[in-house]
């Protein structure tokens, strides 16, 4: 197996932890001799599928773009970059210091802070999972994972670089010339740079949660075995029904899961395999302001998207609070009882925002089955060395 891709093969469960992971990635401690002996281990530039986990289905191959395509020298080289704080001008920002493996992928933030200490507009959406995204930020502005990389990079607030000069700093640090020349076949460029992250980021996935197990068990709950059954499909039943068992979430959690899919509409917008329909919603946060941030407008100047915002996954959603685009809402309660009120009215407030009535036994439910029943391992990630 090759050495570089040990990071990516164990599952872990997420932790919050003080003090900021980038720091630890260190620019010259990775030698330009270790480079290039890993640059010549076998299968070091193939193509690979992502690692998934279970729960996220069987076809994460088909989520990586044919012009981009995965091999572990290029997600290596995307893990570099990713801590690496030089993609800043003042040198003290990566992309790590926003989206943080020890912070859920976020920065646990109302909204985050760039060079010379500036605050952004909007709190750090988590990194888990974005290989399914058909959109990127909140407001969707960049159509891949490619375009999101350099976007921060360009952001004056942000990184304050621009990508040209970004890869012309790297153009003066043989080990990442190395790696480049042997991935790409050529020098450190922009378009480079957002392969190789977000070749990395693509590897960042959730593994299975107590929902998971549910739902895989669920079909064989009331199932009545006969003679005729297959004895395999039956020893399969019987595997996946143990797993259930050890897996099984507290009645709170059952109680809120049959909410969330029921009257609490929940699943109306956090749908499918990430628990997002990765469409855009006005829910009314913040739209009270003076000025409001209206989102997904900005990005198509349709006026029916005044206000919306890209709906989040909820996998693991119990470490990137403070939540909402704005951050504004600081507990799983505080977004419940938004919903629960029926959002804040406005004219662009979406039709899938009405007070639902419930009591304060079910919101705490809801509550316990995100926390709870939503959370699973995510792929672990050690901080690199750099060249």
């Amino acid at each position: 197996m090759h050495s570089i891709l040990l990071f990516l093969l164990i599952a872990a469960p997420q932790s919050q932890v003080s003090g900021r992971t980038d720091d630890r990635a260190q620019p010259g401690t990775l030698s330009v001799e270790e480079i290039r002996a890993s640059l010549a281990e076998p299968g070091a530039l193939e193509t690979i599928a992502p690692e998934g986990f279970f729960g996220l289905g069987e076809d994460l191959a088909s989520f990586v773009p044919a012009d981009n395509p995965l091999s572990p020298a290029k997600i290596e080289l995307g893990r570099q970059l990713y801590f690496d704080k030089r993609l800043s001008k003042d040198g003290t920002v990566s992309c790590a210091t926003c989206h943080d493996p020890a912070m859920g992928w976020t920065d646990n933030a109302p909204v985050s802070t760039g060079i010379r200490g500036q605050k952004g507009g909007r709190s750090a959406p988590t990194v888990v999972n974005r290989l399914f995204g058909k959109t990127q930020f909140w407001d969707g502005r960049a159509a891949s994972l490619e375009e999101q990389a350099l976007g921060p990079i360009g952001n004056p607030i942000e990184m304050g670089f621009s990508p040209e000069e970004a890869a012309a700093r790297l153009a003066g640090i043989e080990g990442y010339v190395l790696q480049f020349e042997a991935v790409f076949g050529a020098k450190p460029t922009p378009d480079g740079i957002a392969k190789a992250i977000a070749s990395f980021e693509r590897t960042i996935l959730s593994g299975a949660n107590k929902n998971d197990y549910y739902e895989q068990a669920l079909p064989f709950f009331d199932y009545e075995p006969s003679e005729d059954d297959d004895p395999e499909f039956l020893a399969r039943m019987d595997r996946v029904l143990d797993l259930e068992r050890e897996h099984r979430m507290s009645l709170s959690a059952e109680r809120g899961r049959d909410l969330f899919f029921g009257k609490a509409k929940c699943s109306a917008c956090h749908s499918g395999r990430d628990f997002t329909d990765e469409l855009f919603h006005n829910l009314g946060v913040g739209m009270d302001a003076e000025k409001p941030d209206l989102g997904r407008f900005l990005a198509t100047g349709k006026e029916e998207d005044k206000g919306a915002f890209k709906t989040p996954s909820l996998r693991n959603i119990v470490f990137t609070a403070p939540y909402m685009h704005d951050g504004s809402l600081a507990t799983l309660m505080d977004v419940v009882r938004h919903y629960d009120k029926g959002g804040t009215k406005n004219p662009w407030l979406s039709d899938k925002i009405f007070p639902l009535e419930l009591t304060e036994q079910e919101r705490q439910d809801l509550v316990r089955f995100m926390e709870e029943a939503l959370t699973g391992p995510v792929t672990d990630v050690e901080v690199p060395r750099l060249p």
